[in-house]
C-alpha cells in the first residue's frame, strides 16, 4: 500500500476524531481528496477490504446471543421496519425519478427497491462505537439496538449469499454441515489458545481459513460462512473476549473497505442531491423505531435511546450497493451517494446522541403518550421493597458481605450485578439479586432508592464503577451510609473523596490477614519448641 493512502487515511480519520465523529467518516474523505488527485484502489486495498467485512461478520457472530433475538421487539421489530423503509425510500426514489432526479430517473421498481433495502440498514459499527463509549452496551436499550442490528446483518448476509452468478455446489450441503457440527474442535482451540497472540491467530484462522474459504470453495459466499462460525462460537465464555482481541484487526481492515468506497470515485452532482434527498428520511427512520420499539410494550425512554443508536444509515448499505453494482442492478455512482449518505448521517446522529438526554426531557410530555401498559418485566422500575441494604458486585467479596447481613439482620439485603450469570448463579443459591449495571445511566433512572435503605455496599473488581456508584447514590440519597472496596491506596483516596464513608483497602486486608496468620504460626512455633526444650522429669 502507497505511503500517501495510509498518510491521507490517518489523517483525515483524525481529524474527525477531534471533531467528535467516527474516524471511518474520514476514511471515506480521504478516499474522495485521493481519488480527485488521481489514486485509484489498488489490488491491496481490495484484498484488505474484503478481510476487514469478513472479520466484522464474524465479531457479529460471536456477539449473536438467540435468545435476545427471540425476542419479538427484535425479530418483527428489525423486519417490520427494514420492510417499510425499504419500501418508502424505494417508492420516494421512483417518484423523484420521475419528477427528474439525476441518478433516479433510470430507476425501475426492483432497483428502487435495491436502493431501498441498502438504506434501511443502521449501521453496526456507528452503534457499537457510540454504545460503548457511553457504558450501555449491556443495557436493556443496548441489548435491542445490537439485536436488531443483527437481524439486518442476517438480511444482508441472505441477500449476498444469492447475489452470486453461479448456484452453490451440491458439495455445500455437506460443507455446511461439517463446519457447523465442528463445535467442539473451535471451543476445544479457543480453550487452549491462551490469551495471547495465538488467540488472536485463531480467530484470523477460523474466520478466513475454515469458515469464508470452505463456503466460497462450494460456490457459497465467503461473508456467511465468517458469521457461521462466529455464531457456532458465541455460546463459548471466551467467545466476547475473543470478540474484544480482534476488534483493533477488523477495524483496522475496515479503513481499506472505506477508503476503496472514496478511492471508487467522487460524488457528482446527481449523487450529491440524492445523498441531501435521503438524509432528510433519517428523522423519519428513527421515529420509526421509537414507535416499534414502544409498541412491544418497552418505556419511552428506552425506545427513544434504543431510536437514537439506530439513526444512521449503514456500511452494509455500501455493501449491498457493491454488489449491486458487480451486478450491473445499480449505476456505479450510486456507491458514491451512499457513501456520502453513511458519513453525513454520522455526522447528525454523533450531536443527537450527545444531546438525547436533554431532547428527551423536553420531549417527554409528548412521548409519553405513546407509552402502552403493562411494561415489560426487564424494563419495569426497580423498587427494592424491604430492603435495607445494596451490594453493587456479587462476586466472592461482595457475596460473602450479602450472606454475612442476611445472617445477622435476615433478609434486608438486595444483590447488584452485571453479569447475566452471575446473577443466575446467585438466585439459584438463594440470594435475592437483580442485574443492574451502575455504569448504565438508565439502571439509575429505573432504580428507586427509597429512604429505607441505610447502606450501600460497593464491591465490584472495577474502580470506575464503584466511583460511578458513589456519585450516583449521592445524588439519590444524601444521607445512605456508603462502604466501597479498592485495589490500591490511591483508588481508596479518590472514593473516600467522592463521597464513601468507609473504603476497605483488599491488598491491605489481607496482607494485614496473612500477616496476622504468619504470627499466629510463629508464636505456635515457638511454643513448640519451648515444649521440646522442657528438660525430661
Amino acid at each position: 500500500m502507497e505511503p500517501a493512502l495510509l498518510i491521507a487515511a490517518f489523517g483525515a480519520g483524525f481529524v474527525a476524531q477531534r471533531v467528535r465523529l467516527p474516524p471511518l467518516v474520514g476514511y471515506l474523505v480521504a478516499g474522495f481528496v485521493l481519488h480527485g488527485l488521481g489514486y485509484e484502489a489498488t489490488a491491496a486495498i481490495e484484498e484488505i477490504s474484503d478481510l476487514g467485512v469478513l472479520l466484522l461478520l464474524f465479531a457479529i457472530g460471536l456477539k449473536l446471543k438467540l435468545s435476545t433475538l427471540g425476542r419479538p421487539v427484535v425479530w418483527a421489530g428489525a423486519s417490520l421496519h427494514m420492510a417499510v423503509t425499504t419500501g418508502a425510500i424505494g417508492g420516494l426514489f421512483l417518484a423523484l425519478g420521475s419528477a427528474g432526479l439525476p441518478l433516479a430517473s433510470g430507476l425501475d421498481v426492483a432497483e428502487a427497491a435495491l436502493v431501498g433495502f441498502a438504506f434501511s440498514f443502521s449501521s453496526t459499527v456507528f452503534a457499537v462505537k457510540a454504545l460503548d463509549e457511553r457504558n450501555e452496551t449491556t443495557s436493556l436499550q443496548g441489548r435491542i439496538a445490537i439485536g436488531i442490528l443483527i437481524v439486518q446483518d442476517i438480511f444482508a448476509v441472505v441477500f449476498l449469499t444469492f447475489a452470486v452468478d453461479e448456484p452453490p455446489s451440491w458439495w455445500a450441503i455437506p460443507v455446511v454441515v461439517g463446519v457447523v457440527a465442528a463445535k467442539p474442535v473451535y471451543d476445544w482451540l479457543l480453550d487452549h489458545s491462551g490469551h495471547g497472540e495465538l488467540q488472536v491467530l485463531f480467530g484470523l484462522t477460523l474466520a478466513i481459513a475454515v469458515g469464508a474459504e470452505a463456503f466460497e470453495q462450494v460456490g457459497l459466499k465467503p461473508d456467511l460462512g465468517a458469521l457461521v462460525v462466529g455464531v457456532r462460537l458465541a455460546t463459548h465464555p471466551r467467545a466476547g473476549e475473543l470478540a474484544d482481541t480482534l476488534l483493533g484487526f477488523k477495524d483496522l481492515l475496515l479503513v481499506g473497505f472505506f477508503l476503496s468506497i472514496g478511492l471508487g470515485g467522487a460524488p457528482d452532482a446527481g449523487a450529491m442531491a440524492v445523498a441531501v434527498v435521503v438524509l432528510l428520511v433519517v428523522p423519519f427512520k428513527a421515529l420509526g423505531f421509537l414507535w416499534l420499539v414502544s409498541r412491544f410494550r418497552f418505556r419511552v425512554r428506552t425506545a427513544w435511546h434504543t431510536s437514537s443508536t439506530l439513526a444512521t444509515f449503514s456500511e452494509f448499505g455500501l455493501i449491498v450497493a457493491v454488489v449491486g453494482v458487480d451486478r450491473e442492478l445499480l449505476d456505479p455512482r450510486w456507491t458514491s451517494a451512499i457513501a456520502v449518505a453513511v458519513s453525513a448521517s454520522f455526522a447528525m446522529a454523533a450531536p443527537l446522541n450527545s444531546l438525547r438526554f436533554r431532547l428527551y426531557r423536553r420531549l417527554a410530555g409528548r412521548l409519553d403518550q405513546l407509552q402502552r401498559a403493562p411494561i415489560q418485566p426487564d424494563d419495569e422500575l426497580i423498587e427494592p421493597i424491604d430492603a435495607r441494604v445494596l451490594v453493587f458486585g456479587m462476586g466472592r467479596v461482595g457475596a460473602g458481605a450479602y450472606d454475612g447481613l442476611v445472617t445477622a439482620r435476615g433478609p434486608v439485603v438486595l444483590g447488584v450485578d452485571r453479569r447475566d450469570v452471575t446473577v443466575e448463579e446467585n438466585v439459584g443459591l438463594g440470594r435475592n439479586v437483580i442485574r443492574g449495571d451502575v455504569l448504565d445511566s438508565e439502571f439509575w433512572a429505573r432504580l428507586q432508592l427509597h429512604p429505607e435503605i441505610d447502606v450501600v455496599i460497593l464491591a465490584m473488581s472495577d474502580h470506575e464503577a464503584n466511583l460511578e456508584a458513589v456519585h450516583q447514590v449521592r445524588s439519590f440519597q444524601p444521607e445512605v451510609a456508603i462502604l466501597a472496596t479498592a485495589l490500591f491506596a490511591d483508588e481508596a483516596v479518590e472514593l473516600a473523596s467522592a463521597g464513601a464513608d468507609e473504603v476497605r483497602n483488599l491488598f491491605d486486608e489481607v496482607g494485614q490477614g496473612l500477616t496476622d496468620d504468619a504470627v499466629g504460626l510463629l508464636r505456635r512455633f515457638d511454643d513448640q519448641l519451648g515444649d521440646d526444650d522442657e528438660p525430661e522429669p
